[in-house]
């Protein structure tokens, strides 16, 4: 189903682009080529594809969570400039 001239104008609209006559021009001609390239792409016959989740292997690069000492609270309150009860007291983000 190719698109007009019409449907790129209420994308655009969608998407909130204001483009101009030229611009619309354009992506009408782009947009169609890909719908073109899609349609060639359905062809393919992927029956023998494992489906797959990413293109290459991915493997988690996060190391272990692991248990280890943190910061001095005191030594951290220190650099607050309103503390109470422990904590840093800050503005509040809701007025009532």
């Amino acid at each position: 189903m190719p698109i007009d001239r019409k449907e790129v104008e209420r994308i655009a609209r969608l998407a909130r682009l204001h483009l101009t006559e030229e611009e619309t021009a354009r992506m009408e001609k782009e947009l169609n080529r890909i719908l073109e390239y899609v349609e060639k792409l359905k062809e393919l016959d992927t029956s023998e594809v494992e489906p797959m989740h990413h293109v290459f292997e991915v493997s988690n690069f996060f190391r272990e969570d692991e248990s280890r000492s943190s910061l001095n609270k005191n030594k951290v309150l220190e650099n607050a400039p309103e503390q109470k009860d422990g904590l840093f007291r800050i503005p509040g983000a809701i007025k009532m």
